[in-house]
């Protein structure tokens, strides 16, 4: 009867076990470095694509921006037929003679070329093709931020698979130790040293750990769609990695404190930023001078007649001045608007400036910690492996129960866990300071 119910508590275990495919075994001889990530990133990862589209676009509106400084030529060519009537004036009409009071219908033949161009229009111009290299450069740097995010985004992303693998790892160990857990305890119930309950006790711990076993390799599984989506793959695309050597110890603190000093002349946030701000600036300047007068000259030749191929010719060439004198203040309006809209840019330019700050300086933190975590977790590690040897061997020889075993082997799992993800987290944050001080490609 026990051992009917023994088998019952195994059994979904078990059956699920059964049920769930194993992952496929990762070869490091073939899997991606994190180098070769970041590479596929930069090729497929569509945030990319759309920072490139961005800046492309501020491009051609620099150019957009500069036409003006051109005259405009524009060729024209139309046909109309057309009758009129004529209003004259009553001393032109002689008595007793027929005035006709229609001209037409007749055909109207044109053709020709008018050109424009702007002598002065108050620095208008001027403002305007600045704000636009102001906005290319400002995209530039948006595309190198967006490249730094997605480089990041890729790393957190392969770090989070290599310690969802690490822990598998773990969770695998901690497997074969509880079933040769369990065969110490059927061993020592047979000779009548130990209760069954023991033997129960194991059985169940078994069925927990086979357990830890599937929801690790889901882990992993989930790890590896995130960093396919992180690439700009889709998640189910097959992959493997090749995990980095082992982490490095951080930098100084003074090489620290260096670094996060060095963060506002070497984050693209703060060049898109400058570079918004001469934008909102030119823009104002811009408003400015819509409220002055534009000069502007022009001509025009073509030819027009009442036949198809028409010989009469027409020109004409000259200047113009346009002056606003009234528009219900809709150039005021967009003046002050501009001006809002730098004091806008300024304002969170300036809390940029200080947020980056903080990322830095909490970035630099966090190192310290991560590198401080890994020690203490290999102290744990090995204390708790010591330990495990010492409860067994007490166990072995019946000076401890079932329980002091379970307890230092699940204290051992944690530490291993623990000190597998602390290692990982690690590098992470090595990535995530990177990132805070603009360093890097």
């Amino acid at each position: 009867m026990k051992r009917l119910l023994a088998f019952v508590c195994l059994f979904p275990a078990l059956h699920l076990s059964a049920q769930t495919p194993a992952p496929p075994a990762l070869s490091p001889s073939n899997g991606l470095a994190l180098d070769e990530c970041l590479k596929l990133a930069d090729g497929q990862q569509p945030a990319l694509a759309a920072a490139a589209a961005g800046e492309a676009a501020a491009g051609e509106a620099v150019g957009e921006a500069k036409a003006p400084y051109y005259p405009q030529v524009d060729f024209n060519a139309g046909y109309h037929r057309w009758q009129r009537h004529a209003f004259l004036p009553s001393g032109l009409v002689i008595p007793g003679q027929g005035v006709p009071d229609l001209i037409g219908p007749l055909n109207d033949w044109n053709g020709g070329v008018a050109s424009r161009l702007t002598l002065f229009d108050g620095g208008e111009r001027r403002a305007g093709f600045d704000a636009a290299r102001a906005r290319l450069a400002g995209a530039a740097a948006d595309t190198s931020a967006t490249r730094a995010d997605v480089r990041l985004n890729v790393q957190t992303a392969f770090y989070a698979v290599a310690a969802a693998q690490d822990l598998q790892a773990v969770a695998k160990r901690n497997f074969a130790r509880t079933e040769a857990h369990l065969r110490l305890a059927e061993a020592r119930h047979a000779s009548g040293a130990v209760p069954s309950a023991d033997v129960f006790r194991m059985q169940a711990e078994v069925a927990n750990a086979r357990l830890e076993v599937i929801n690790a390799a889901s882990r992993v599984r989930v790890a590896l769609g995130r960093l396919n989506t992180a690439m700009g793959r889709a998640a189910s695309t097959p992959l493997t990695i090749t995990p980095p050597p082992p982490a490095t110890p951080p930098p100084d603190p003074a090489a620290l404190d260096a670094a996060v000093g060095r963060a506002l002349d070497h984050r693209p946030e703060i060049t898109a930023g400058e570079k918004r701000t001469e934008a909102a600036r030119a823009a104002v300047q811009a408003a400015r001078a819509a409220r002055a007068p534009k000069v502007r000259a022009d001509a025009a030749f073509g030819w027009r007649d009442t036949v198809f191929l028409p010989d009469t010719q027409e020109w004409q060439a000259g200047l113009s001045i346009d002056l606003p004198l009234f528009d219900a203040g809709s150039r005021a309006h967009h003046l002050a608007r501009s001006k809002a809209e730098l004091a806008r840019e300024e304002a969170g330019f300036e809390s940029r400036r200080l947020q980056i700050r903080e990322e830095a300086w909490s970035a630099a933190a966090e190192v310290d910690r991560a590198w401080a975590v890994i020690a203490a977790n290999e102290s744990a590690v090995l204390a708790s492996e010591e330990s495990l040897r010492v409860v067994r061997e007490r166990y072995e020889n019946g000076a401890a129960v079932i329980t002091d075993l379970l307890d230092t082997q699940t204290t051992l799992a944690r530490a291993e866990s623990s000190l597998a993800e602390a290692r990982w987290n690690y590098l992470a944050a090595r990535a995530m300071f990177d990132r805070a001080v603009g360093a890097g490609p």
